[in-house]
């Protein structure tokens, strides 16, 4: 079973995580959200305590919100960044997409994958593999990591407890959205535990219930 941390940062309330082998120590970081020194350093000192060995840089998708701390954790820990080529433009925009939040783009870099992840795709974390699902529709990259051993999803900005992905983003589309979380997540066990790219964690099989946009 692994281990996950979550970390909330920059003014969007990001969930940042931290997923390791607890015998091995190998860990991947989803979604580097840190936007400044003291949000890297939170997450350094985690990883440094903890004594891990960061192997895996993962994002969901490539809003700007989920993407600030890319640079930092490419330079820190020597390691490629993963993500779904059909998001390599919103990655390559993300100064743009800061000024379009109003934010001060002027320390914002362009981010681009080194490695290609793609729907049915696996990534390995220890002696753990994720399955890669991709859900586009947030974004037309989105990807979820599916840990089926340790009974867990990570979400990013797909599903939520009680509610979906926005869909007004550039490249969004709504039905899309819908169709990939009924065929593709609400098809996992009820007791996945969802780890969401904003907010609380939640299961599938609440979401199933009670997510007023999937009934």
């Amino acid at each position: 079973m692994l281990n996950i941390k979550a970390f909330q940062f920059n003014m969007f309330g990001v969930n940042t995580y931290v997923v390791w082998d607890p015998v091995t120590l190998d860990a991947a970081i989803i979604d580097p959200g840190m936007i400044n020194r003291s949000e890297e350093a939170v997450l350094d000192s985690f990883v440094e305590k903890e004594k891990l060995n960061v192997t895996q840089l993962v994002n969901t998708h490539m809003h700007v919100d989920h993407t600030f701390g890319v640079p930092h954790i490419r330079n820190r820990y020597g390691i490629e960044l993963k993500a779904s080529p059909d998001d390599t433009f919103l990655g390559r925009q993300a100064p743009a997409q800061a000024r379009m939040f109003g934010l001060d783009a002027s320390n914002v870099e362009p981010v681009e994958a080194n490695v290609a992840l793609s729907d049915g795709d696996h990534i390995t974390v220890g002696s753990e593999e994720a399955v890669v699902l991709g859900v586009p529709g947030h974004s037309p990259g989105s990807l979820v990591l599916y840990f089926p051993q340790s009974a867990f999803v990570i979400t990013g900005d797909v599903l939520f407890e009680g509610s979906i992905g926005r869909t007004d983003l550039v490249a969004g589309n709504h039905q899309q959205l819908l169709d990939g979380i009924k065929r593709k997540l609400l098809s996992l066990p009820d007791n996945t535990k969802v780890y969401p790219g904003h907010g609380s964690p939640t299961t599938i099989g609440a979401e199933k219930k009670s997510n007023p946009y999937l009934q």
